[in-house]
């Protein structure tokens, strides 16, 4: 694998809301998607599963949801929290139930994992996650030596201002060219509507229209990069619960 370039690109945000889903599978079928990550506590949550099902090559991954936070008036204030993030006992509660609601939108385990703007880099999430990954030996987004990431895809920029020249089809072809060898995931927002309150709106329909465009195929033949996604690995239980063969079961201790 060192000897060629392989790429992941994995949509998140899947479940988010029905014109995340859309996007997200429009991309899929139509595009160079090959793998996204769910989140399970929304509404369109349901809906994204049973598309999951439709589309047998796209590999489903849970991305932990923790929270949402927006840069306004020169600092980052929440959207909305889901749990304290500095009481490891409980954001370990709420990776578990997530885990736990993912096996039961989905029927299995999740492929991979990573969390909402990348909350898991800092602790305590970083170590609870690296846990939950080393369970179920899954790769988890940034911490896996085998898997680079890449999130250059972007349409905005660190504070949130408006950068629409990263998610243009020239700008993602510069992006695959400089790919180095081995296995890459590159991360994307595709959305077909704005039917979100959130931080990244506006630039997901022109992410689905890029993951869309020949000029990307084109570039990914020419320059011999595979698309690949990710695989589920080997790993029984995580804190308390084993997932095996698409059954759940509560294990004592």
């Amino acid at each position: 694998m060192a000897s060629r370039k392989q790429l992941i690109v994995n949509a998140d945000d899947f479940g988010q809301s029905s014109g995340v889903n859309g996007g997200v599978i429009e991309a899929h079928e139509s595009g160079i998607v090959t793998s996204a990550s769910l989140m399970v506590r929304w509404p369109a949550a349901a809906e994204a599963a049973a598309d999951s099902r439709k589309t047998p090559k796209l590999s489903l991954g849970l991305h932990v949801d923790l929270g949402e936070w927006r840069y306004r008036d020169g600092a980052w204030t929440a959207l909305y929290e889901v749990v304290p993030l500095d009481d490891a006992n409980i954001v370990k509660e709420e990776v578990t139930r997530q885990l736990a609601t993912f096996h039961d939108l989905v029927g299995k385990r999740p492929t991979h994992m990573d969390s909402h703007q990348h909350v898991h880099l800092r602790e305590p999430a970083r170590s609870v996650l690296r846990e939950v990954a080393r369970f179920l030996d899954i790769p988890l987004r940034h911490f896996n030596p085998g898997v680079r990431y890449c999130g250059n895809f972007y349409g905005q920029t660190a504070e949130g201002l408006p950068l629409p020249d990263a998610i243009s089809a020239d700008s993602l072809v510069k992006i695959l060219r400089t790919l180095p060898f081995g296995l890459t995931e590159l991360s994307c927002h595709p959305g077909r509507a704005n039917d979100l309150d959130t931080m990244y709106r506006n630039e997901r329909a022109q992410e689905v229209r890029v993951l869309c465009d020949p000029q990307v195929r084109a570039g990914l033949v020419s320059m011999e990069i595979e698309l690949r996604s990710f695989r589920s690995g080997s790993g029984p239980r995580v804190n308390g619960i084993e997932i095996r063969d698409g059954k759940k079961t509560a294990l004592g201790g």
